[in-house]
């Protein structure tokens, strides 16, 4: 069985664009919907920094992640998104292995 694709990171909006972001997020997440390769698409935020998001997906294999990068939609989102985005970081790829929602 291939091994599972994962990316967890931070994404950090411009002041005072955090829940714009989050909104953005969240919309990307419903897009998701009828992508069978999308095991997992999770928003979360930091109750003391409201301009930080985290994102964290799972993919059936990291060439499922990048073509969703090609799908109209998601890059529609992607480009909405960039003005509230101030900086990415603390990103990370995962193999995740198992657990409940997988």
């Amino acid at each position: 069985m291939p091994e599972l694709y994962g990316l967890h990171g931070r994404i950090v909006a411009t002041p005072g664009d955090g829940d714009a972001l989050v909104a953005l997020l969240l919309e990307a997440a419903d897009g998701l919907g009828d992508m069978k390769d999308c095991r997992l698409y999770v928003i979360s935020r930091v109750p003391d920094d409201r301009d930080s998001v985290w994102v964290t997906e799972v993919w059936t294999d990291r060439a499922a992640h990048d073509a969703s990068l090609k799908d109209e939609r998601v890059r529609e989102v992607i480009r909405r998104a960039r003005p509230l985005i101030a900086s990415m970081s603390d990103s990370m790829e995962l193999v995740p292995v198992g657990g409940k929602g997988l």
